[in-house]
Order: C-alpha cells, then structure tokens, then sequence
C-alpha cells in the first residue's frame, strides 16, 4: 500500500459515505443525535479535498493528516475515533514509501487500539468496535495464513460488514445510544456500519489493477 493506494482510499471513502450518508443518519436517528452520516460526509469530503491538493510522501503520512482533519472537522463522538484511528494508522506506518501486509495489519491493530483506549469500548458494546475488532482479527488470520495484502483486506472487510450486521440484537452498553437501554436493542449500529463501509473501501481500492 503506497501514497497512491492511501489517496484513492479516503476519496473512496468519500464517495462511498456520500452515498450512504441518508442510510447512516437514518441508522443514527434511531438509537442517536440522527447526525452520524451528516457528520461523516463533511468530514471525509474535506480530508478528500485535502489529499487530492497536498503532496504526502509516505501513506502514514497521508493517513495521519487525514486524522488531524477528522479530529478538527468531524463533530460528536465520531469525529475523535475516527480521527484517532487514522492517526494511529498513519503513525504505525511510519516513514516508509510502500506499506506492505503486515505493515498493514499493524495499522489497523493500532487503529483497534486506538478507538479501544478513548471509547472505554469492547465488542458487544454496540460500537464501530463491535465492526473493526473482527475486521482486524481476520486479516491478522489471513495474512498469517499466506494471504495477499489485497486478499486479507477483502476477509477483513467482509467481516467488519458481519460485525456490523450482528450489533442489531445487542443492548448498546456505550455512547449515546446506551441512554435508551433496552430500546436500543433491535436497531444496527451506525458506527459500526460505517466502519464496515470505511474497510470496504480499503478493499475495492486495493483490489483495482495497477494503473
């Protein structure tokens, strides 16, 4: 994963929130403040904007410019996570030019952490955790396993859109959401969802042939 792969990942994830901007709200009116896709959308359009007119000369780099935006730009509670998790992303990476799989999955594992440590939070908490705790354990498992880095992102992916999916039935022990108790039960997590979008764009990104 190079500066290019890192750049075309957060204008991905900008389109890709854009497009579900009215589903995440419609999640987050349900067990939150109705803001999550509102908020997500201003933050990622401005962190493209910055990247496409900014030199980075490594992606961790890139990553954690992204972050310091998220942080400044995002409101609520997902404005710090996310922006705390592409900077520890950026910072696990270093200085080097082109990350390769484990170099990745360091990122993402410092990422976990990252979220972890300033949300209080655990899977079956009923946040984004609940979506990239998994994520992160299976693309640990398949680039153990000789997978490519491409390939790892894809079950990585795949599993955060599971994790995601499996918050519905969970009483939501964190966040705003936790307010409502058992009435939260029944609804999916918005963060959770998003993350599962965010990883998914890292997917279909790295998936695309060399240009």
């Amino acid at each position: 994963m190079d500066t290019t792969n890192a750049r075309s990942w957060v204008v991905e994830i900008a389109r890709v929130v854009e497009e579900n901007k009215d589903y995440l709200t419609h999640l987050d009116s349900a067990i939150g403040d109705a803001d999550h896709g509102v908020n997500l959308s201003r933050g990622f359009s401005q962190a493209a904007a910055l990247v496409t007119t900014t030199d980075y000369a490594t992606p961790g780099a890139l990553l954690t410019a992204v972050g310091n935006t998220l942080i400044s730009k995002v409101g609520g509670a997902s404005g710090p996570l996310y922006g705390t998790a592409f900077r520890k992303a950026g910072k696990a990476m270093g200085d080097t030019p082109e990350v390769d799989a484990a170099g990745l999955g360091r990122a993402l594992e410092e990422a976990l952490t990252g979220v972890t440590t300033l949300g209080a939070s655990a899977v079956g908490d009923k946040t984004m955790v609940d979506a990239l705790d998994p994520a992160v354990a299976a693309y640990r498992a398949a680039v153990g396993s000789g997978a490519s880095l491409a390939d790892a992102m894809a079950d990585a992916a795949a599993a955060a859109d599971e994790g995601a999916k499996a918050t519905i039935p969970l009483q939501a022990l964190k966040g705003r959401a936790s307010y409502l108790g058992p009435r939260s039960v029944g609804h999916q997590d918005p963060g959770a969802t998003s993350t599962a979008l965010l990883l998914g764009a890292l997917r279909d990104v790295l998936a695309r042939p060399p240009a």
